[in-house]
């Protein structure tokens, strides 16, 4: 019973051979066969000498040093590792903040892949051969003193400062937006001033997308307002008949009741008669 005992409360687990050097020293020193003595187990002196431990936990070895993770064996070594850039994390914020500079169109052209050679963020975001619209492109819409503006100008600028400013990322990200603006302000103040002395000398650029626009919506306007007049007569010349019908089926149901009495009884006659 106290070995039942034991197993529940150890939730079942032998515990035994935990007790077997008391066992095997208890039998050693009992004189139960006389003066026949009785083998000592090969074991029983280094168990002496080391005991087991009392407690079924086992507790966790000590090391005195560190491990070695050379030593371990490598996971994903023909995996490609990930190439990253300090320009993609610049990038991704500025895209973040100015996701409408995406719709831009860009012209991905290079002469001999060597124009950022010839550029100094030193002097601002107008580099020459460097358009201010997307990433490392170069745009044949020359202008006099260089190219348009490109998100490649953005990141190059604010890596510079972070660079040789010393600057910090948001700080220098401010100021290079600040840079940005100002150029592209000035762009469309161009564009704007372009356009209007070319309409004054009698050019014709057709519709603008606002009044393409306008144009698509007015008809559709216009067709949702022919169906919606079929649609309203269709729905008033329905409540019309339902007006018109009503009190109709009443008197036709009495009609017809006071048909089958008469039905029945001329039915009758006709049996009698012979």
């Amino acid at each position: 019973m106290e070995e039942i005992r034991q197993r529940k409360t150890m939730g079942g687990r032998q515990i035994r051979p935990a007790r077997v050097l008391q066992t095997v020293t208890e039998e050693l020193n009992h004189n139960v066969l006389g003066g026949k003595s009785i083998p000592t187990p090969p074991w029983y002196n280094i168990m002496q000498s080391v005991p087991p431990a009392e407690t079924l936990v086992r507790t966790v070895t000590p090391r005195h040093r560190a491990p070695n993770e050379k030593a371990t064996k490598p996971k994903n070594m023909y995996r490609p590792q990930k190439i990253f850039y300090v320009e993609d994390k610049l990038r991704t914020t500025f895209y973040k903040d100015h996701p409408w500079e995406l719709a831009r169109p860009r012209v991905i052209l290079e002469s001999d892949g060597k124009d950022y050679q010839h550029c100094d963020w030193s002097k601002g975001l107008r580099q020459p051969n460097i358009p201010l619209t997307g990433e490392w492109q170069v745009s044949l819409d020359r202008w006099s003193d260089g190219i348009k503006l490109t998100f490649y100008s953005v990141v190059q600028r604010q890596l510079w400062l972070m660079k040789n400013e010393k600057l910090r990322m948001q700080k220098a990200y401010d100021i290079t937006r600040r840079e940005f603006y100002r150029l592209r302000q000035e762009e469309e103040i161009e564009r704007r001033v372009a356009l209007e002395e070319a309409k004054h000398v009698g050019a014709y650029f057709g519709k603008s997308r606002i009044d393409v626009s306008h144009t698509l919506e007015d008809r559709e306007f216009e067709n949702w307002k022919i169906w919606a007049g079929k649609e309203t007569e269709r729905q008033e010349a329905s409540r019309n008949s339902e007006i018109e019908d009503f009190g109709l089926e009443d008197v036709e149901e009495d009609v017809a009741e006071d048909a089958e009495p008469e039905g029945k009884a001329e039915a009758a006659e006709g049996k009698k008669s012979p």
